[in-house]
């Protein structure tokens, strides 16, 4: 996997609802190394702290090769890399290969692979559309928050080097599944509601669909 671009937003404002609101989602390609902090990517607006950033989100990876798909989609819009809300476009990122827990060197920093992005309205607002959250949704790829094991820079044309498989996890692609899946596979909940890799309250809240034998 290869950075093939860094990307940070400064605030926009938009009308919701009747309500203004602030966004960090339109993220733009920057031509400098951009720094991995422990809660956010330094210089990049977090507007709403409670589903972004922090230490299970502190950086968000989205596939290079999924552009296609989604420009395929919507090819009035205005595509640069970062268009899904990235920090990190990366080349050949397949969330099939990428597993909670999984530890890489990228850069000066030092990441783990956390959990998958859930699409909101900020999102359906930037495409102007309210089908994209089903779509993808029911495309499965979603990219990858990861957490920032140890701050350090990183930049275009850096590449991710596995440090530490996770053992016993499941994919990204997986729990994005199992996320949005109505009949939740108990053997996947079971490898996720312990895995400290991920949030306490999210475990919690998938613990509760585990069904007593």
């Amino acid at each position: 996997m290869k950075i093939l671009s860094t990307n940070i937003a400064k605030p926009i404002t938009f009308i919701w609802n009747g309500k203004e609101e602030t966004t960090g989602i339109y993220k733009k390609p920057v031509d400098t190394p951009i720094f991995l902090g422990n809660e956010d990517v330094k210089g990049d607006e977090v507007s709403d702290r409670k589903y972004h950033g922090g230490e299970f989100k502190a950086c968000y990876l989205f596939s290079a090769d999924q552009y296609p798909y989604w420009k395929n989609l919507y090819p009035n819009l205005d595509w640069t890399y970062g268009m899904l809300g990235e920090n990190l476009t990366v080349e050949d990122l397949n969330e099939k290969e990428l597993h909670i827990g999984d530890i890489y060197k990228v850069g000066n920093a030092l990441v783990q692979i956390t959990q998958p992005r859930e699409p909101c309205y900020k999102f359906a607002m930037k495409f102007d559309s309210n089908d994209v959250l089903k779509q993808f949704i029911d495309h499965g790829y979603s990219g990858t928050y990861v957490r920032v094991l140890e701050e350090g820079s990183v930049a275009t044309g850096d590449v991710f080097e596995l440090v530490e498989k996770a053992k016993d996890s499941i994919s990204i692609f997986q729990f994005f599944e199992l996320l949005y899946a109505k009949e939740k596979d108990q053997k996947l909940l079971h490898k996720v509601v312990d895995n400290e890799v991920l949030p306490l309250k999210k475990r919690v809240k998938l613990a509760s669909y585990i069904k007593n034998s």
